[in-house]
């Protein structure tokens, strides 16, 4: 099993010129002994895992103990000063670094990295932001390859990756915790990026990851049944995606109106907003067409105000992808780029590869095999949809369920996959400290109290489901196995363990004698 030091690291810059200590407790208000006027701070960190020598070690209270627990060794890996609250500052005590006090330092943690990392106004690229149920990476790689087709040195942060003027890092989290995104800002920024596409997730607002950067241009995609684990339900989920759209965090949004959280999120917005939509029944200002469902490709048409037409198309199936592209597009035209010189540039495409986006990874010949990242209902009913377009023959489905994440999304899964597929396969994913079987049975019952006459199969693990999803099918067949994606692990009991579904389905269909 994989050791967690796999995880990968955190980015910085290179270079940080050094911050006075005495022009930091200034610029915030803060109270600093005089005798500390010549230490200076070159990073900064809220935990002990990634401190290096010249950070500004943050001592926040947590869900289990006070960070100010850790100052020694903060110290001891060469913190050079502490900024904590009240509480923090008694556990403390005396202390060889300048101490600051400042209550609720996470709320104010990003204002801090962003003057620490010089990510201040004026000084940064410009900053686009996607928030959404499902679409947000899909939409953030299309955009940052229009805006790369474009002729801009881009940077983006996903789910998957991070991207840096065409450097790729594997992600640690889709979106990362203040210090980290402030100093993988600050790197791009080193690296002469012009242009950011970050997706933004619902968690990364109300925890305040994303707090200190000013976005130009805010999407908004969809929202559909998803962490109601941590929301509890539709509102408290759409007002954590709402907080995206006000004058602290954007300039400008463009929404989409495909479904009906569109137009509250309209409503809700603070800021300037354009609208699109997928459907000439819905009044937007722009809309996306499909053109034509291809394996491998959909090829659309958006038009607008002042009778802008264009066409292009993405490398990836779904008509979801097309209104991906759509949004993706008009965020650019927001941002103030010619509607022109994106239509000669994606003219004949959007040049983007999208990693475990409804990807493709059997050969010409073989049983198609997609291999997905959608873990909600709504996503499974949008890609199965795109699948059965593409295939001639069968369509098998096979998927798992996250442990330890929103279980009352598992029956509308298992119903919306029962409904959209001619075989039914139901393994294992993440199980995370829950019981795998226990997760397959809640799954099983579902599809079968749904659509009784479907076959439906349980295999575990998920190398032996994808052997027999294979034997299953044949050529003109689909499989979509949705869940994994681009992840080249399983969470198990804590340990990210090494798995990659994109090279198990390989395996599987050369096992079955197809080439790959």
């Amino acid at each position: 099993m994989e050791p967690k030091q796999s995880i990968p690291p955190i980015l910085r810059p290179d270079f940080v010129k050094p911050i006075s200590i005495t022009d930091f407790a200034s610029h915030f208000g803060l109270q600093l002994s005089p005798e500390y006027s010549d230490v200076t701070v070159t990073g900064i960190s809220m935990n002990t895992g990634d401190l290096r020598p010249g950070d500004l070690f943050v001592a926040m209270p947590g869900k289990k103990t006070h960070g100010a627990m850790f100052i020694s060794k903060a110290i001891e890996l060469g913190a050079v000063a502490v900024v904590t609250d009240s509480a923090g500052k008694d556990l403390i005590g005396e202390t060889a670094i300048p101490l600051m006090v400042l209550e609720l330092p996470r709320e104010h943690l990003g204002e801090l990295a962003a003057y620490v990392y010089g990510n201040t106004v004026g000084n940064v690229p410009t900053l686009f932001a996607t928030t959404g149920t499902n679409g947000k990476t899909s939409t953030t790689y299309l955009l940052e390859a229009i805006l790369r087709q474009l002729g801009r040195t881009t940077g983006l942060t996903s789910t998957a990756e991070r991207h840096i003027a065409g450097e790729i890092i594997v992600s640690r989290l889709t979106t990362p915790e203040s210090p980290e995104m402030q100093a993988l800002v600050a790197r791009m920024r080193e690296r002469g990026v012009t242009d950011v596409a970050i997706e933004v997730s619902a968690q990364a607002l109300t925890q305040l990851r994303v707090d200190g950067l000013h976005f130009d241009v805010a999407g908004f995609t969809n929202l559909s049944h998803d962490h109601f684990d941590d929301y509890g339900g539709f509102e408290p989920y759409l007002k954590a995606k709402a907080a995206l759209f006000t004058k602290s965090r954007s300039k400008q949004a463009v929404i989409c109106l495909d479904t009906e959280y569109g137009n509250k999120i309209v409503e809700l917005s603070e800021v300037p907003v354009v609208t699109i939509a997928s459907s000439d029944s819905i009044a937007a200002e722009w809309h996306v067409a499909v053109l034509e469902e291809l394996p491998g490709i959909t090829k659309f048409k958006l038009t607008g105000p002042n009778e802008q037409v264009l066409q292009s198309s993405v490398p990836i199936i779904g008509a979801h992808m097309a209104a991906n592209a759509g949004l993706a597009i008009v965020m650019a035209i927001t941002a103030g780029y010619s509607f022109t010189e994106i239509k000669n540039a994606i003219a004949n495409g959007i040049d983007a590869y999208l990693p475990g986006r409804t990807e493709l990874v059997s050969p010409a010949g073989a049983p198609a095999v997609y291999v997905d990242f959608g873990h909600s209902p709504d996503a499974f009913l949008n890609t199965l949809a795109a699948v059965r377009k593409v295939t001639s023959g069968k369509v098998l489905m096979l998927f798992g369920a996250d442990g330890d994440r929103d279980p009352s999304k598992r029956e509308d899964m298992a119903k919306v996959a029962a409904a959209g597929c001619d075989i039914l396969v139901i393994t294992d994913h993440h199980p995370r400290f829950e019981d795998p079987a226990s997760i397959r049975k809640t799954l099983v019952e579902a599809a079968k109290a749904f659509r009784p006459e479907l076959q439906i199969i349980e295999v575990s693990p998920p190398e032996a489901a994808i052997r027999a999803a294979v034997k299953l099918v044949s050529p003109g067949d689909s499989i979509l196995w949705a869940g994994p994606g681009h992840q080249d692990y399983r969470d198990i009991e804590g340990v990210r363990t090494p798995y990659s579904a994109r090279s198990e389905a390989r395996k599987a269909l050369t096992e079955a004698g197809y080439p790959c």
